[in-house]
């Protein structure tokens, strides 16, 4: 999503029409010809030498990855709009909430949607206050870009409290296995007398807690609900 904020700020700031903005995306994402339109260089390179596909196939090979689903019916309903000449950031906003057929992966399909619905936002604020909008949306790829990378920080920094939640949940475990190396026998004291069950049991029941409340610490701290 962010290269495509930034292809969408380099097209603006080439001169490309409304219509002609998302039909290129369209081509470079999706790769197929849009009936009745000539071969079209983003290059500057004469027509002729390009031919619909080898766009895609440049870019995909310069890096650019597939957009999942839930992009690409956003990006035709874009497109679409543009080609009939309504307002594009309504049509985009319509296209985020309405629910895809196919699965995803509900963490992308999630963030997907929602830089579809900051990108409308986008050319609101571009028509409402007549900035230009490929300044806007350089901004706008600038602060999504900021935004993974305070995520990849975050991630990294809960690598060590994520394994400490896995070592003091099987820590209990590792202790009883040491007893039974050194010759104790726990099965003997922990089930050999009431008191013993007992201990067992609040221990579970302690060892469990500490896993979901850990766990849930973490999640908090990864900016999600556990």
């Amino acid at each position: 999503m962010i290269v495509l904020v930034q292809q969408l700020a380099a097209l603006l700031k080439g001169g490309r029409s409304p219509a002609r903005l998302w039909e290129e995306l369209w081509l470079v994402y999706v790769g197929q010809e849009p009936p009745g339109n000539p071969p079209v260089s983003l290059s500057g390179r004469p027509p002729g030498r390009l031919v619909w596909g080898s766009l895609r196939r440049d870019s995909l090979a310069g890096g650019t990855q597939p957009l999942g689903p839930v992009s690409r019916e956003i990006l035709a309903a874009a497109r679409a709009a543009a080609q009939r000449g309504t307002p594009v950031a309504t049509a985009i906003r319509q296209g985020a909430s309405t629910e895809p057929d196919t699965a995803a992966p509900r963490g992308r399909e999630r963030r997907e949607r929602a830089v579809w619905v900051e990108l409308a936002a986008c050319f609101d604020v571009a028509e409402a206050s007549g900035c230009p909008l490929a300044d806007v949306l350089t901004r706008f790829a600038a602060h999504l870009e900021a935004e993974d990378d305070a995520a990849a920080a975050r991630q990294t920094a809960l690598a060590g409290p994520r394994a400490t939640v896995q070592i003091l949940t099987w820590l209990p475990f590792l202790g009883l296995g040491l007893g039974v190396l050194l010759g104790v026998n726990p099965s003997t004291v922990l089930l050999g007398s009431p008191f013993g069950v007992a201990a067992l049991g609040v221990g579970i029941v302690l060892t469990a807690a500490g896993r979901i409340w850990s766990a849930r610490l973490v999640s908090a701290a990864a900016g999600r609900r556990a």
